[in-house]
């Protein structure tokens, strides 16, 4: 199938190709605070934005833990990284996997934590990922491609009720029943193999009669028919939410006491699932303060960054002075 729509944007809103501007720059920083000494994970490490800006405040001193579950992101962001006195610790996994990373290392916690939850500008480019309904490429989605099922493994299977659940769940979809019902009824006869062949049927699926999606995009910001069943595929494919579960777990044995975890998430079933494990952690006092309300992107970084418009920020402190326990 031609690549009609590689490397271009259906609707001229996104951050330009090959871009990467790390979300809430300012705001990770002010509440990480690195300085000399310390020791700072980045635990989805991406295109190394937020990991520059962390090492340049280290003062060529303390210890940088970066991970990142795509293998080739990984090497190819390691490569760019500036040489710093700073100690580069990487590894190639699950940000669920930090414990094992600072046993390995003999590191008893980490004085800031940063997990930027969801996929990567570069990721999102790259139209053989599959991880875009505006570029034409296989439905992959797999942020680690040397194991698991694909994203059109899953969607050949998947039964009509788990999948408008999963869409309720991880997506919030207000029409996730009609959805789901014609994806399975469609499967049938025509499997779906690309993301522009699903991004036209959800087109097609859940426009008005009588309308088209194309005739609303000038006006204010419409979300693409296909963007949630999209964002669904990818939690499911990459088990994303049992490993946030897993992080948000261990996270109070990870930090070293009086350090801070932010968290960056892009839907509301994550900064639900992160709201409640800090505000739990301060009822038992794993935690001695935290976010209140998420932080935000200004108007400024939306307008500049579009794929910030939905960025939620939440951090929280581990108490500084802990009691031994007895």
């Amino acid at each position: 199938m031609a690549n009609r729509f590689r490397n271009q944007s259906r609707d001229g809103r996104s951050t330009p190709n090959g871009a990467h501007v790390p979300v809430l720059l300012r705001e990770v920083l002010d509440h990480l605070q690195p300085a000399a000494g310390k020791v700072i994970a980045d635990v989805t490490l991406g295109h190394g934005g937020h990991t520059r800006a962390i090492i340049d405040r280290m003062a060529g001193t303390g210890t940088m833990i970066v991970m990142d579950l795509d293998g080739s992101e990984l090497a190819r962001t390691l490569e760019e990284l500036p040489a710093t006195g700073t100690k580069l610790i990487s590894s190639q996994g699950n940000f669920a996997g930090l414990p094992q990373v600072l046993g390995e290392h003999g590191l008893l916690g980490v004085d800031g934590l940063l997990a930027d939850l969801g996929v990567s500008s570069m990721q999102i480019d790259d139209a053989d990922r599959g991880f875009s309904y505006r570029r034409d490429g296989p439905l992959d989605m797999r942020m680690d491609r040397s194991r698991g099922e694909t994203a059109r493994e899953i969607l050949a299977k998947i039964d009509e009720n788990t999948l408008a659940e999963s869409m309720i769940e991880l997506a919030d979809e207000p029409r996730a029943r009609h959805l789901a019902r014609a994806i399975v009824a469609a499967r049938q006869t025509t499997p779906f193999f690309s993301t522009t062949q699903l991004a036209n049927f959800c087109e097609e699926a859940l426009a008005p009669p009588g309308t088209s999606w194309r005739l609303r995009q000038g006006q204010a910001w419409v979300t693409h028919p296909a963007a949630r069943l999209f964002q669904t595929l990818r939690l499911l494919v990459n088990r994303e939410i049992s490993n946030l579960k897993h992080l948000l777990r261990t996270m109070p044995d990870v930090l070293a006491p009086g350090g801070t975890a932010c968290i960056i998430s892009f839907h509301s079933g994550e900064d639900r699932l992160i709201k409640q494990a800090f505000k739990d952690g301060l009822r038992t006092g794993q935690y001695d303060a935290i976010s209140e309300e998420p932080m935000v992107p200004t108007d400024y970084e939306k307008k500049g960054n579009p794929r910030s418009r939905s960025a939620k920020l939440r951090w929280a402190r581990k108490p500084a002075n802990l009691e031994p326990e007895t």
